[in-house]
This record gives C-alpha cells, sequence and structure tokens, in this order.
C-alpha cells in the first residue's frame, strides 16, 4: 500500500513537472510578443467607432494585426523556441496556412503548428548534418525551409484551422446549453477556458449577443451580454501578478490592467493565464461569482458592451441595474484577485529548483547578485541527486563566444584532473541550449532564462565565468552524487586547434591606450575589428547592446565585449583583438571591475577558440596577467599566449 501511495504521488508530481513544463513554454511563445499586443489594443482602444477617439482611417490597422500579425508573431517564436532561427522562419511560413484556414483570430492554431514547423525543420537538420556536400550548404538549408515550411503550412491550412473551428463550435453550443437550461453561472466552466485560447469574440458575437439581444427585446436586459464581457476577473488577475507576480510578468501588469479594464482589450490579460494554467481555476471562479451576482440583482445590459471596457459596460447598464451590474465586477475581481493570489503566492516554478526550498533559492539568488556585482563567485546551489548519468555540462552566456567558452574550457581541465573524463563540458548561447544538457552553468542573472529553456537539466548560478572555485563546486557535486558517466568520451577538448588556421596577430594588438569610459573602450574594440574587416558597422552597435544585456567584464582585469547572439550575421570573419589599457577602464559594478586588458571578438564559429583556451590558462597566472597589462611589447604578449595555448607562433 505504501508502495501504491507513493507512486501515486509521483505520477502527481510528474504531472503537475509537466503543466508546469507546458505553461512556461506557452509563455515563451507569447510574453517575448507582449509589446505587440500592447500595440494592438491601443490601436484597438482609440480608433474602433466604440473607441477613446474614433477613426474609421486608422481602425484599418486592427483587423489585420490581430488576424495576421500576433499569430505570425507566435509562431515564429514558437519554432524557435523548437528549432532555433530556421525553426522560427518555417513556424512563421506554418501559422499563415493555420491563419487563412479559419476564420477567426489563430492564436490557438499558432500555438501549435509554430513549435512543430520548429520540430520539423529541426528534425531535418539533425538527419543531414555532416552529409552535405561543401559548397551546397545555402542551397540545401534554403530549399529544406522552404519545402518543410509549404508542407507544414499546408497540414495547417487544411488540419488545425479547421480543428480550432470546430471546437470553437463546440464550446458555443455547450454555452448555450447552459443558458437555456438556468445553470448560467456554470457557463464560465466553458466560457474562461475559451477566451485564454482567444475564441473570446466568437463566444461573445458568435452565442451571447444572439442570445442575449432576443432577451433584451422582452425584459429590456440581459445578463448574458456580460457573462463574456465583465472586465473584473481579469482585473483580478493582474492586480494579483502586480503584487505577487515575478519578472516581466509583474512589471507588465500595470500598463496591461489600463488596457483590459479601460480599454476594454480582454485579449491583453490571457498570456498572464497561458504561462501559468493553473490560474485558469481563478478566472472561472471569478467568473461565475460575477454571473451569480447578477441573477442575485436581476441585472444585465440593455446591449452588447463591445470592447469590454468598464465604460462600455455602464453606458449599456439601465439606470435599474447599476447596483447590480457594479457589484457583479466588483465581486468578480475580488474573487479571481484572492484566488490568483493565493495560487501565485503558493507557486515555486520560477524560482525554486527540485528539492530547494523557496527562502534558501531566494537567498542564494540574493547572494548570487551581489557576488557578482563584486566580480566574486556566487555560490552555487546546494547538491541534488541527479536523476541520470551526468554526461555534458554546458557553460552559457548571452552570445556564447567569449566568456562561456573561457568557463568551459576552465572546467574540462578541472573535469579531467578530477578523473570525470566522461563528462564533457561545453559552451553555448543561453537561446542555443542543446537539448542534451545535464547541467547548465550560467551567471545567476540567466539561471532563470536558462531554466524555462531547459527545464531537464540542473542548474548552477555563478557570479564570475573565470573564477575556479565555482568549477571546482560543480566537479564536487558531480562527484557527490555517484551520477557521473564512468566510459570516457571521446569528445574533443574544448579549445581545440582549429582547421583554419586562425592565428592571432601582432597587428590585432593595441598597447597603452585610454578611455574614458567602457563605452568608449568597446566602440574602440569594435572599430578595429572593423578596420580588419572582420565585422560589418551594424556589430559595433551590436556589441554595446550586448554590454547592456550582462556586463563583459570577467574579472581578473580582462573584458571581452562581444556582439550579441542575433548579430553573429554582421561577422565577415572571426576576428580577435587585444587592447591594452594599462590605467584601466572601469566596466560598472564594483569599483574594483577594472579592465586593462580588453578583448574585442567577432566569431563565425569555432576558430577563436584556441585564443581563448589561451586566455583561459593566462588568466589562472595573476601575475601573467599583471605583465600583459603594462608589457609595452606586442610580440611579448603574442607570444604569451601562443605558448599558453600550445600552438606554434603565426606569422607576424
Amino acid at each position: 500500500m505504501a508502495t501504491d501511495v507513493t507512486t501515486e504521488r509521483r505520477g502527481l508530481s510528474d504531472a503537475k513537472v509537466r503543466v508546469q513544463q507546458v505553461g512556461r513554454f506557452l509563455s515563451n511563445m507569447v510574453m517575448p510578443n507582449i509589446a505587440a499586443f500592447v500595440a494592438w489594443g491601443l490601436i484597438t482602444s482609440f480608433f474602433i467607432p466604440t473607441g477613446w477617439i474614433p477613426n474609421e482611417h486608422m481602425a484599418k490597422l486592427v483587423g489585420p494585426m490581430i488576424t495576421y500579425l500576433l499569430p505570425v508573431l507566435i509562431g515564429y517564436t514558437g519554432g524557435r523556441l523548437v528549432g532555433g532561427d530556421r525553426g522560427a522562419v518555417v513556424g512563421a511560413i506554418a501559422t499563415m496556412g493555420v491563419v487563412i484556414g479559419a476564420p477567426m483570430p489563430m492564436f490557438l492554431g499558432a500555438m501549435i503548428i509554430g513549435p512543430l514547423g520548429g520540430w520539423a525543420i529541426a528534425k531535418f537538420d539533425a538527419a543531414v548534418e555532416g552529409k552535405v556536400k561543401a559548397g551546397f550548404e545555402m542551397l540545401v538549408a534554403n530549399f529544406s525551409a522552404g519545402i518543410i515550411g509549404m508542407i507544414v503550412a499546408i497540414i495547417a491550412y487544411l488540419l488545425i484551422g479547421p480543428v480550432v473551428s470546430a471546437l470553437s463550435a463546440w464550446l458555443g453550443r455547450g454555452v448555450e446549453v447552459l443558458v437555456s437550461t438556468g445553470w448560467i453561472p456554470l457557463a464560465s466552466l466553458l466560457v474562461e477556458p475559451a477566451k485564454v485560447l482567444f475564441l473570446n469574440n466568437t463566444i461573445n458575437h458568435g452565442v451571447f449577443t444572439p442570445l442575449g439581444t432576443q432577451e433584451a427585446l422582452t425584459h429590456g436586459m440581459s445578463l448574458v451580454f456580460l457573462i463574456e464581457a465583465n472586465p473584473g476577473p481579469g482585473l483580478g488577475l493582474l492586480l494579483a501578478y502586480f503584487f505577487f507576480g515575478r519578472g516581466v510578468a509583474k512589471q507588465s501588469a500595470p500598463a496591461a490592467m489600463i488596457i483590459h479594464f479601460l480599454g476594454g482589450i480582454h485579449e491583453i490579460y490571457f498570456p498572464f493565464v497561458l504561462m501559468k494554467p493553473r490560474l485558469i481555476i481563478a478566472m472561472i471562479a471569478g467568473g461565475m461569482t460575477g454571473v451569480f451576482v447578477l441573477t442575485l440583482f436581476h441585472a444585465g445590459l440593455r446591449a452588447p458592451a463591445s470592447p469590454g471596457s468598464i465604460f462600455a459596460v455602464l453606458l449599456m447598464t439601465p439606470s435599474t441595474a447599476f447596483v447590480g451590474v457594479i457589484s457583479s465586477v466588483v465581486a468578480a475581481c475580488a474573487v479571481t484577485f484572492v484566488v490568483a493570489s493565493a495560487l501565485l503566492k503558493s507557486d515555486r516554478s520560477e524560482v525554486v529548483a527540485e528539492g530547494e526550498d523557496e527562502l534558501g533559492a531566494a537567498t542564494l539568488r540574493m547572494q548570487a547578485m551581489k557576488a557578482e556585482s563584486k566580480g566574486q563567485t556566487a555560490p552555487a546551489a546546494p547538491a541534488a541527486p541527479f536523476s541520470g548519468p551526468v554526461r555534458r555540462v554546458v557553460v552559457a552566456c548571452d552570445a556564447g563566444m567569449g566568456s562561456s567558452a573561457m568557463g568551459a574550457n576552465m572546467l574540462q581541465k578541472k573535469l579531467a584532473a578530477a578523473g570525470l573524463s566522461g563528462v564533457r563540458a561545453t559552451n553555448a548561447a543561453i537561446n542555443s541550449l542543446p537539448p542534451d544538457a545535464d547541467i547548465v552553468v550560467t551567471q545567476a542573472t540567466l539561471t532563470d532564462r536558462a531554466r524555462r529553456l531547459a527545464p531537464g537539466a540542473r542548474h548552477v548560478s555563478i557570479g564570475n565565468f573565470l573564477d575556479g572555485s565555482s568549477y571546482d563546486e560543480v566537479v564536487r557535486m558531480i562527484q557527490a552524487s555517484g551520477a557521473a558517466t564512468p566510459a570516457p568520451a571521446p569528445a574533443a577538448p574544448v579549445a581545440a586547434a582549429p582547421s583554419s588556421g586562425f592565428a592571432l596577430r601582432e597587428s590585432d594588438i593595441f598597447l597603452g591606450l585610454k578611455a574614458e569610459t567602457k563605452e568608449e573602450a568597446i566602440r574602440h574594440a569594435g572599430q578595429m575589428l572593423l578596420e580588419a574587416g572582420c565585422i560589418r558597422p551594424a556589430y559595433v552597435e551590436a556589441m554595446l547592446a550586448r554590454e547592456k544585456v550582462v556586463s563583459t567584464y570577467l574579472g581578473q582585469g580582462l573584458a571581452m565585449p562581444h556582439g550579441t547572439n542575433e548579430a553573429r550575421g554582421e561577422v565577415i570573419k572571426t576576428g580577435i583583438v587585444v587592447c591594452q589599457y594599462p590605467e584601466g577602464v572601469w566596466f560598472g559594478g564594483d569599483k574594483e571591475n577594472v579592465a586593462h586588458l580588453v578583448i574585442g571578438l567577432a566569431a563565425q564559429g569555432d576558430e577563436h577558440l584556441t585564443i581563448i583556451s589561451a586566455l583561459a590558462s593566462v588568466l589562472e597566472k595573476p601575475k601573467v596577467m599583471e605583465h600583459l597589462s603594462h608589457t609595452t611589447s606586442a610580440t611579448d604578449i603574442l607570444r604569451i599566449l601562443e605558448l599558453a595555448a600550445g600552438t606554434p607562433p603565426a606569422a607576424h
């Protein structure tokens, strides 16, 4: 019996994890596009005939944005989450199939077909990896994405669109039955889930408007008009996020409240439910409460309130029903707020890794942020048992070029020294985490993002990519868990010498420089890369943009500015420039974050990893680093790095 109970609990726990993962994935598709929802909501609120400043010409933007722009953005993002940049393009192509294949806004269809398109191209790329003949890569890449996009778009047009349309019709019939039988408060059981799947207009105008109009002709008003349009539940949800939410959702809640409650654009709060599906309980509770209050007061509206703004609702309220309608909105808001607040406060999924308590996790995060600002190492999360053998540890930064490559190199050496030859350390960009990562090591500011992108991995936060004690802790975690793969892996070293013959030259080294700000130093490094023919001008701006995301100061007097991951297309060829600032350049944060070596980096592939390996080795020797920071000989710097990398001297 005990075993049965344990198994049952484990099954429930696994189901809960799966639901949370689905919620995170839906959130990751929608939240990056919140700005587009806000733009559409504002245009709708202002310019439609019932808006604040009606304008027929400007209102023409509303339909195409909700029909085409928003679903395609969601499909593009979903495809990218699964299949990277190529997956994003295929996801967008596929989404057009589902948009054209249904008579309603296809948000739900985009959430299905976008990731499917990304999955399809990812599977194709994996199948042909290493099999395409040299010179045919671009041809195969473009035609494969086009053909797969076409196929998935046709599937979306013929299958997904009609299925979602049928689902909408089924929900409409269900609501109609509840209305006709008198079990009207139970209509929220269908209405609220249907709303957050963006079927609100279909239900409101396809079901409630005809039913309510018929009732209003007889009785002068109908509560049916307010079942879907009641702004109370949405306001209660957004208030709960404002008080008890976290991150982007908390910050977005105030603007969403204005657009939803005053502008009447309910779609603005749907992503907030999708990111945490169990919040639908709060929406149903609030919706049922609002309808129940209307039945108590025998209140309703004279005509549909469209959009569902509080102003539109009050304009359509008969004078005898004001108390009932206002009470319905307030009660729905209050109940939703209470239930949603309880659910948000009990939800640890955004902060806590499996096996950790919330207070401990919060403390670790605070310590990590404090340590990072001082260039120190953040304490790693306490070790927890791994679910299987550890074969791959991924060190991830924003762009996956410099700092993470150095960290992976240092970690690989420590793994080898500890006898863990079966564990491979590699680096990656945060948005390109490999699916087979067992452990992901990131800076504290990127850990939450990494958890969303690689929910199945164990996550470790560090403050400084170059502090070896962080990697010592990772090694101890693997040893303590007994989860390391015993058989040696045949993988090549992280910084194996590249086949391209890339090498640093004396002309890439600039000594005795001065800069007042880090922006000046970064721009100079970018200009040197530009003059060397390594990059296009846009890459320099991407280097400055990258600095605003997470500081490229690595500690030990070294900064390694480089462009964002999205700017790799601006790289013509791999290049590195070494800029020496004997007096130092402050890179923000703690006063000790002063760089004497600013290494400008632009990478197309992995050719630069030999130099990265050399820098990692040098940084473990403070006296050598001090010498590099003040020497007046470029030849000296080149010789030291070449010796550290174990490569023959380049042709200078």
